[in-house]
């Protein structure tokens, strides 16, 4: 079971500077395991830039990123997927000569553990590897109700599928946190309803911690557990959706000050 007495990440006093540009300065919160966070803040505020420290895109100039109490700025670019890590960008990006199942096949590569060796003499290890990753990655389908589109390549999806299927391919990997980078983008009302029931269905029946960046205020608002507010790469607020919503500094970030 998770440890909900400390935090899952922990995010300290992480600083990145562009030359003399200050794109995040001194930025701290915690998200504990089990909960959907929220990372929020006006165009340009350094959202996007946070998580790409996260997913170690970026090196931070500064601070310290925990994952489970451990640094996270230890751990190789390409074994975040590993340590327990997914994310989604804002703009979709999937391989669309393949199908939905391959897409989402893919994502399960983080959790194989045969080699060249294994592979080119087709040893049992891998057939076994195979079937399971096809049998989790049939279940993600059903979950994420792609049944219909399984063999359909994803070139030619509408887009809210074509989301999901990013979605499913990110859980393949059976990530213990799950960022999620604008989820909402492109998305009607409609569509964004049936967003914020799969991300309490992610939380609630696949045992993973959300942090999504996202400016659909009513989505993060709702679905939210606590909510990070970060502007011009401080930040500003910390708390639950009802506290933050009355923050002055909050306010004032998105509405202006008043003449």
């Amino acid at each position: 079971m998770s440890d909900r007495s400390n935090p899952l990440l922990s995010v300290r006093g992480i600083t990145l500077r562009f030359g003399g540009v200050v794109a995040l300065d001194d930025v701290s919160f915690d998200v504990m395991s089990g909960q959907i966070a929220g990372l929020i803040g006006p165009n340009g505020a350094g959202k996007t830039t946070l998580f790409n420290c996260l997913s170690r895109l970026y090196q931070p100039s500064a601070g310290e990123i925990l994952f489970e109490g451990s640094s996270l700025l230890a751990v190789p670019r390409h074994r975040i997927a590993a340590v327990g890590l997914g994310r989604t960008f804002q703009n979709v990006a999937l391989f669309d000569r393949m199908t939905v199942l391959q897409n989402i096949l893919v994502g399960r590569h983080s959790q194989t553990r045969s080699g060249f060796v294994t592979d080119a003499f087709r040893l049992p290890r891998v057939g076994r590897e195979e079937a399971a990753a096809r049998r989790k990655a049939m279940e993600l389908v059903d979950f994420m109700n792609l049944d219909p589109y399984v063999n359909h390549t994803a070139g030619g999806l509408p887009f809210p599928i074509r989301k999901r299927v990013e979605l499913a391919r990110a859980l393949a990997a059976e990530p213990k946190l799950l960022l999620l980078d604008e989820p909402a983008a492109g998305l009607n009302h409609d569509e964004v309803h049936v967003l914020e029931n799969q991300i309490r269905r992610l939380r609630d029946l696949q045992a993973v911690t959300v942090l999504l960046v996202e400016h659909h205020m009513s989505l993060v608002m709702s679905v939210s557990d606590k909510v990070v507010v970060i502007n011009f790469g401080r930040k500003i607020a910390d708390g639950t959706p009802e506290a933050v919503r009355q923050n002055p500094a909050v306010i004032e970030a998105y509405l202006g000050r008043a003449a």
